[in-house]
């Protein structure tokens, strides 16, 4: 990934938030089907490597889960909050007219040793991991648990594990902090009246005061 120092994020902690916030990532390998690129829902287990390991699921049909085991590299990519940046929010439009539009992004990828996993136990506590971690906020929860047995059992049979130990993670926050203050101002502004954008509107502001610390 294109990476100009101003925008790398190197704290493990916020690639980490980056990716619990945003879970249905790509699934990206280069094997012998191809390059293949699938949207995954991923679960994060911080606590089993060093940098933390992936643990997803693919449809058995899936043929991406046969390039993994026979070696192919593995990318997975998670899209945080982006956004468009209009030049008519920058002071530098007004003061000088030498302004372009671009795009503001919050990105993460992560590389590693992956393996496949096909034990009906291992999935069984992936899913019940994902599912939980999601169905948390819900006034009224569902738990695998709630479904019959044999019915969940019948669903593994369906799927193939992943497991991807996070050897190498890159994050990119690119959120306007190469403009200038009153141009970073203008753009937190501006998205913030936008629908939809607070997101981005808190990250400029965010980035663009640490910088000036």
């Amino acid at each position: 990934m294109y990476q100009p120092p101003h925008f790398r994020e190197e704290n493990l902690g916020t690639q980490h938030a980056l990716i619990r916030a945003h879970p249905l990532g790509l699934l990206v390998t280069a094997g012998a089907s191809g390059l293949l690129a699938n949207p995954v829902p991923f679960h994060l287990d911080s606590s089993a490597s060093e940098k933390g390991t992936l643990k997803l699921h693919l449809a058995r049909a899936n043929a991406q889960w046969k390039d993994v085991r026979d070696g192919a590299p593995v990318l997975a990519v998670f899209q945080g909050a982006d956004s468009y940046v209009t030049p008519s929010w920058y002071q530098t439009k007004r003061e000088t007219g030498k302004v372009v539009p671009t795009w503001n992004y919050a990105i993460v990828q992560a590389r590693g040793p992956a393996r496949v996993v096909e034990d009906a136990d291992w999935l069984l506590d992936q899913i019940n991991a994902i599912t939980a971690e999601h169905e948390a906020p819900r006034a009224t929860t569902w738990a695998v648990g709630d479904a019959p047995e044999d019915f969940i059992r019948a669903q593994l049979k369906g799927i193939v594990g992943i497991e991807i130990e996070i050897t190498e993670i890159e994050g990119k926050w690119k959120v306007s902090q190469n403009r200038p203050a009153a141009d970073r101002r203008g753009v937190a502004e501006g998205l913030a009246q936008a629908p939809g954008q607070s997101d981005m509107a808190e990250l400029v502001r965010l980035y663009g005061a640490a910088r000036e610390t």
